[in-house]
């Protein structure tokens, strides 16, 4: 009869013993042996009729290692499950100098030692205790303008014009490198590109204003342009935006076409152009309603997503969990797919041991708070990932190939794992925020970006 022994040897760290003796494995072993002969294809024999004896003298050592190995893992898992042990990982065995020599034709007691890390108990930080913010940004009528104006060029019509005259021209134009005297590069950058007269540096704009398709300007382009439209040509003409010699090139701007854009007008076309769903849309006063609803849901996006931010940081840095770490990082250095050196150990552990923490903190509150996720739930979360890529609206009515594609995602396993994980941690998310006891406050789109950013330079 085997036995299972179990000691400390750390904190959250247990030994455990399995003796197993001849009675454990060997009936096993000669079921195997018997299993063997009949599946065996061996010259000079029939299928099946190959005799015992031989398959013991060619296979018997291998067959009885395994027997052995299977019998421990057996009686491991079943000790395990009795005792009820939430363990880390899966138990390590523990190399000893005494290490078992399995011979079958010795078949005495053999003894194996295995390791675990025990998963603590732990109470999870107190969120009500905690004071936190949660944003509210304050859209103006600036912002609703703007929206409005880049909705209108959107929405209007290029004419063309004789002459650049102002910063909204738009120029269609064709960078060829040079060298610094103008002439062509030859096996050099040749691009054809689009932008508005207003991208070019201001100091710069008084050498294109009266300029005309044919006109060709030679320039280097961080002479030309400011950082942020440079890094925009850079990347587009296939250059570093970072590398400065790269902004040092000079190039031909040949200019092949002058427009400006009439901005669409304010009327019942074009309403229906920006939101063609929306029929209660007819007067200015409902566009401009719509976009700030617009605005302010993106808004609330951003301030949520911050918000969850802090509670996450929150619920790692103020719940006190110990680990068994030794465990851990023996784990880390053999137990993984790729073995891994001390150094690479120590390097990874904190990143390691603060993920784990989340995922039982997540555990918990799943738990002790029954969170589900159900099929209806992937099912939704299906949807609303298809409308989003398709820019319908959840109003839509349903066609029978939506019901397709949902059920099609449904039998993929791998996104039914993902979205579960997400819904999970949104739910997770949910329930944290509901035990926050969060101040509003009204801030402006300057202010809420500086405290994101401030946040995660913080935290990282």
């Amino acid at each position: 009869m085997a036995t299972v022994t179990r000691e400390n040897i750390g904190l959250l760290n247990d030994k455990i013993t399995i003796k197993v003796a001849g009675a454990d494995y060997l009936p096993s072993f000669e079921k195997a042996l018997k299993n063997y002969s009949k599946q065996a294809n061996i010259p000079g024999f029939r299928k099946g009729m190959v005799p015992t004896g031989m398959i013991k003298k060619m296979h018997g050592q291998s067959v009885f290692a395994d027997e052995v190995i299977r019998t421990v893992e057996k009686e491991l898992g079943t000790y395990m499950q009795n005792e009820k042990l939430e363990i880390f990982a899966q138990p390590l065995p523990v190399a000893t100098e005494t290490a078992p020599k399995l011979d079958m034709n010795n078949p005495v007691e053999y003894v194996f030692d295995f390791e675990v890390g025990l998963k603590p108990a732990f109470n999870v930080a107190d969120l009500s205790k905690e004071k936190m913010t949660r944003y509210k940004v304050t859209v103006t009528e600036e912002m609703i303008n703007e929206e409005v104006n880049r909705l209108q060029v959107r929405h209007g019509k290029l004419v063309d014009r004789d002459a650049v005259s102002e910063d909204e021209n738009v120029l269609n134009v064709t960078f060829t490198e040079t060298d610094a005297n103008g002439n062509e590069i030859e096996g050099g950058i040749k691009k054809d590109n689009s932008f508005l007269a207003k991208y070019f540096a201001a100091d710069y704009r008084a050498n294109i204003t009266g300029k005309k398709a044919g006109d060709v300007l030679n320039f280097q382009l961080n002479k030309a342009f400011d950082e942020k439209e440079r890094e925009w040509v850079l990347s587009d003409l296939g250059l570093d935006k970072h590398d400065e010699a790269a902004a040092a090139k000079f190039f031909n701007m040949a200019i092949t076409k002058v427009g400006l854009v009439e901005k669409a007008e304010l009327n019942e076309e074009f309403f229906k152009a920006v939101y063609p769903k929306k029929e209660e849309i007819k007067t200015e006063a409902d566009l401009r309603n719509e976009i700030k609803s617009e605005i302010e849901g993106y808004w609330d996006k951003q301030t949520k997503n911050h918000l969850q931010h802090e509670v996450y940081h929150v619920l790692v840095d103020h719940t006190k969990i110990d680990f068994p770490e030794s465990f851990l990082k023996r784990w880390m250095q053999t137990g993984g797919e790729q073995p891994k050196t001390q150094e690479e150990v120590e390097q990874e552990y904190p990143t390691f041991v603060n993920q784990l923490k989340w995922t039982l903190i997540i555990d918990k509150l799943v738990q002790e708070n029954n969170i589900e996720v159900k099929n209806e739930d992937i099912e939704a979360f299906a949807k609303q990932q298809l409308f989003g890529y398709m820019g319908m609206s959840m109003q839509e009515d349903e066609q029978p190939w939506i019901a397709e594609y949902i059920t099609r995602m449904m039998k993929d396993r791998k996104f039914v794992e993902d979205a579960y994980h997400r819904i999970q941690t949104e739910k997770v998310f949910d329930l944290a925020e509901s035990k926050v006891n969060a101040t509003e406050k009204p801030v402006t789109v300057e202010e809420f970006s500086k405290e994101a950013e401030k946040h995660q330079h913080h935290h990282h």
